[in-house]
């Protein structure tokens, strides 16, 4: 079986961390790592062996180079990236004790939320069995709505994946929730984290918001709770997926290589391409822990630097529970 390739659409961010290894007096010296949600997600699905096509404005300044050779490198189609004028979008990360990263962004009038309706019409592969997006495409103006649009033309032939990844230092949550109720009318799998669940919709669980998004459209919801697993929820039916042991460098990507580990071994299962119809529960359940061990190999090493197809043979089994 031919697989139909899985086309990602959004933004490459320049994440920098400061470099303390050996600092000048009265320098900030700034390591930059290729980053950004969908970018990430790109370039984990490529290295996993699913045909990956990048739909992205990508600025011709030194970070464009960057995301361009990162790309390339992990297996990643980029025949529809835009060669775009504006510069780059770029974040400043700070890592907690716990490996968790903290962003300031510098993302006002960047190449990512630049689109075109021309622009979109051409970039999106008419065989593609998938078209995922979210994080700050969908909200940043001028482009959100227009991508929007895009996903309602894509509805015809491709499944319809969304991650929200809200960013509330750079976007109003109140934007996310305005717009969420249209997204899940248009996606046929959302996965979010615990942490947007909380933006979005403070104190209620993951079941309730389950319900909640099912009402409004969407077939496949997929939150992940970080190292306590994740819960998936098909049609209302519920299952849980348990994370495996991993000695953690950090969590930058882990949730981008989660939605690539799921949207792979979906497809791998001949489920994308339309409304999610023949999907069983169990693909449901191997799909999610297959994409936990992703996230836990993409956690034990530095930066978004998501695992190859040859790695995960020897990946831990998720036997937390």
């Amino acid at each position: 079986m031919v697989q139909r390739p899985i086309a990602v659409l959004g933004e490459c961010v320049a994440d920098a961390f400061a470099d303390t290894a050996q600092p000048r007096p009265g320098e900030l010296a700034l390591r930059v790592l290729p980053g950004g949600g969908p970018a990430n997600t790109a370039a984990a699905l490529a290295r996993l062996g699913t045909p990956t096509r990048f739909l992205g404005r990508i600025s011709s300044d030194a970070f464009g180079a960057l995301f361009r050779a990162h790309l390339a490198s992990s297996g990643v189609d980029l025949s529809s990236v835009v060669a775009a004028r504006e510069p780059s979008t770029m974040a400043i990360a700070t890592l907690d004790e716990h490996g968790q990263a903290q962003y300031s962004f510098h993302a006002e009038a960047t190449a990512d939320w630049q689109w075109t309706d021309a622009e979109l019409a051409a970039a999106f592969p008419q065989d593609a069995a998938c078209l995922h997006t979210g994080s700050l495409a969908l909200v940043r103006a001028p482009g959100g709505e227009r991508v929007e649009e895009l996903l309602t033309g894509a509805r015809s032939s491709a499944t319809v994946s969304i991650d929200p990844n809200v960013r509330p230092l750079l976007v109003d949550p109140a934007v996310y929730r305005a717009r969420l109720a249209r997204w899940c009318a248009l996606a046929d799998i959302l996965r979010l984290s615990s942490d947007d669940l909380e933006l979005l919709m403070p104190g209620v669980t993951p079941e309730r918001a389950c319900d909640a998004w099912h009402l409004a459209g969407v077939r496949l919801v997929v939150i992940t709770l970080g190292g306590r697993g994740a819960v998936a929820s098909l049609d209302g039916v519920r299952v849980f997926a348990p994370a495996p042991r991993a000695e953690v460098v950090d969590t930058i990507g882990a949730g981008d290589s989660f939605t690539a580990g799921l949207l792979h071994r979906l497809s791998r299962a001949g489920r994308l391409g339309g409304r999610l119809d023949d999907l069983t529960l169990e693909e449901v359940s191997d799909a999610c822990e297959y994409a936990a061990r992703v996230a836990a190999l993409t956690c034990s090493v530095a930066g978004p630097n998501p695992p190859w197809a040859h790695q995960m043979e020897s990946a831990p089994v998720a036997t937390v529970r």
